[in-house]
């Protein structure tokens, strides 16, 4: 890997590109294919980059249906044809007969998957329902979600494994609010939405634990804009919907949805 390609990334990126430059060389210089875990939007941004600097690769992206943020890629020599190549993505359904599972959400599922020792990245999108919970999940993991998830919270649930196919996608829900704030700048925002003082978001901002767009974002003053997504660890994310001019006393009014 050159060095000057590590000015596009994120010093704390150095590992996946790393990583990923070795399959694009092991799929172009030495015919190899290679199936990776989930990666998110910025990862896959990160290997598609990669990818397209070199004409002997080709590249698939995958999360179980069209609209997926979470997936799986797929890194071959140039000359193969990955259309029906095997992207290794199933359905985790989680059901239940007590009324409790309508109150769970996408972080207590998510928290009772973790909890079984798996990593993120066996772990693509997550549907959540009334009734309970899709969830595209390596096909490989699968059989091991579906024996040893048997509680989420303190609800007691059942699992069954399912093809992708039989996936049932949740809307993408928002709960809105509006705030304003003296300027873009990130600290400000995620202090207004997070309703903790810019003191208390300054540290995890510096220390990493931010995200905009998916990218890890550690300066306090960076301008956001209308879309961008924002995350902050133990937080939740939020997307910033739209700016919508000033108040009487000269604060920006925002529109924000948080992630349910």
């Amino acid at each position: 890997m050159k060095p000057q390609l590590y000015e596009h990334f994120h010093p704390d990126e150095k590992p996946l590109v790393d990583k990923a430059a070795e399959w694009v060389e092991d799929a172009s210089r030495h015919h190899k294919t290679k199936r990776t875990d989930f990666l998110d939007p910025r990862q896959a941004y990160i290997l598609s980059a990669l990818a397209g600097r070199d004409g002997g690769v080709a590249l698939r992206l995958d999360g179980g249906y069209e609209e997926a943020e979470r997936m799986r890629a797929i890194v071959a020599p140039g000359y193969a044809d990955l259309q029906y190549e095997p992207i290794g993505i199933d359905v985790l359904s989680i059901t239940s007969g007590d009324p409790g599972v309508i109150e769970l959400q996408h972080g207590d599922y998510l928290g009772a998957l973790l909890g079984l020792g798996v990593k993120r990245d066996k772990i693509g999108d997550i549907h959540v329902h009334q009734w309970g919970c899709h969830i595209l999940v390596a096909e490989e993991m699968a059989p091991f979600f579906s024996l040893h998830l048997s509680q989420v919270g303190r609800v007691r649930v059942q699992t069954e494994d399912l093809p992708a196919g039989r996936l049932r996608p949740a809307a993408q829900q928002l709960d809105e609010m509006f705030c304003t704030v003296a300027s873009l700048r990130l600290d400000g925002v995620v202090s207004e939405v997070t309703r903790l003082s810019r003191a208390k978001v300054l540290p995890p901002i510096q220390n990493g634990r931010c995200k905009v767009n998916w990218k890890l974002e550690d300066n306090p003053s960076r301008q956001l804009t209308e879309g961008d997504v924002v995350s902050l660890q133990g937080f939740g994310r939020f997307k910033l919907l739209a700016v919508e001019g000033l108040s009487k006393k000269g604060r920006i009014r925002l529109k924000i949805g948080k992630f349910v």
